[in-house]
């Protein structure tokens, strides 16, 4: 197996000059790990809590807002639906690891490492896709480099933070949304991992936060959140009619696990990916990192004879920050990455 570090510090390549800001930012270039897979890092006001303190977004749209008023460019975030698997396990040594597989078309991946100044240092991963330029002029004092950059803060689909919390959105095929209104402050799917990974140290610290915001859907869609955390807890959050249900549950795939009149609800493919899952946790009750990314492996689209890949498995370890990346199901070829 081909293993490539990659130290955020040593792949920032030719880095424009920091952006002035009321603190200076430092963005790497993004960099082109391979076709369709790349990395970036980020340090300094991420704007997060200017977002949460002027209310959060209730949309897409007010997120795109957002974003475009801080960066003075028109980016929009946007995408459709996806497939996913987690698993949560601890290693022979003790350590909490989580799996992760996103399923989707192809498309651009970006893993980035962010230590916002306030806020807890994370990777995590977006579909570049996800994120487009909507027309308009870029300022000069931005290359759109760093405008993609910050506007990926905001549109993270899984991640891990420097206190060992895990958090990935899981797609449920369901023609219902999630659309609460109790006048608390509102996020969207993607700005709700952020807020974890910013501000989250444990799976009890992240329930806490979601409970004090009115979650709203990015792009319309039914999802639920896996999390986990460095004293093994694994859970499930999903909304029902608008309410928000626990579930504890080291495998979610992308169908209902609540109990009740959902329960179940998805795709037959995400039930049996679920099934093969629990068996090897059955089976193997402790796993290296190299049996979760065996585990993923199991269970990636190829397969299953579908249009769509795996276009990406990460492997988190909890407790040292440290996570294993394979890109479009070629599990011999693993790239390194380090909260730090």
């Amino acid at each position: 197996m081909q293993s490539v570090p990659v130290n955020p510090a040593d792949v920032t390549g030719n880095a424009p000059p920091p952006v002035p800001t009321e603190q200076t930012l430092d963005i790497s270039q993004i960099t082109t790990l391979e076709s369709g897979f790349s990395s970036a890092s980020f340090s300094g006001d991420d704007g997060f809590e200017t977002f949460l303190a002027q209310g959060g977004a209730s949309s897409d749209g007010d997120v795109t807002q957002f974003l475009a008023s801080r960066l003075l460019a028109d980016v929009a975030v946007n995408g459709s639906s996806f497939g996913c698997s987690t698993l949560t396990v601890s290693s022979p040594d003790g350590h909490q690891l989580f799996g992760r597989n996103f399923d989707w078309q192809t498309c651009d991946a970006l893993v980035v490492t962010s230590r916002p100044a306030e806020g807890y240092a994370s990777i995590s991963t977006v579909n570049l896709g996800f994120i487009s330029q909507a027309g308009g002029s870029l300022n000069q004092m931005l290359e759109q480099n760093d405008i993609r950059v910050l506007a990926a803060l905001y549109a993270p689909l899984d991640g891990m933070n420097e206190k060992g919390l895990a958090v990935s959105v899981n797609m449920i095929r369901d023609n219902a949304s999630i659309n609460q209104n109790t006048d608390k402050p509102d996020l969207t799917t993607t700005t709700a991992v952020r807020l974890l990974l910013n501000k989250a140290a444990s799976v009890d610290e992240a329930l806490t936060l979601l409970r004090q915001y009115d979650l709203h859907a990015s792009m319309g869609m039914m999802v639920h959140f896996a999390l986990a955390d460095t004293t093994g807890r694994g859970i499930v959050v999903e909304y029902i009619n608008n309410e928000m249900v626990v579930t504890e549950t080291p495998v979610v795939t992308n169908f209902y696990l609540a109990e009740g009149a959902k329960h179940g609800i998805g795709t037959q493919q995400s039930h049996e990916r679920y099934d093969i899952l629990t068996q090897t946790l059955a089976d193997h009750p402790t796993m290296t990192m190299e049996d979760v990314r065996d585990a993923m492996d199991s269970v990636s689209k190829d397969d299953f004879n579908e249009f769509e890949s795996t276009e990406w498995s990460a492997v988190f370890d909890l407790n040292t920050g440290t996570a294993h990346y394979y890109h479009r199901e070629n599990y011999e070829n693993r790239y390194t990455f380090s909260i730090g």
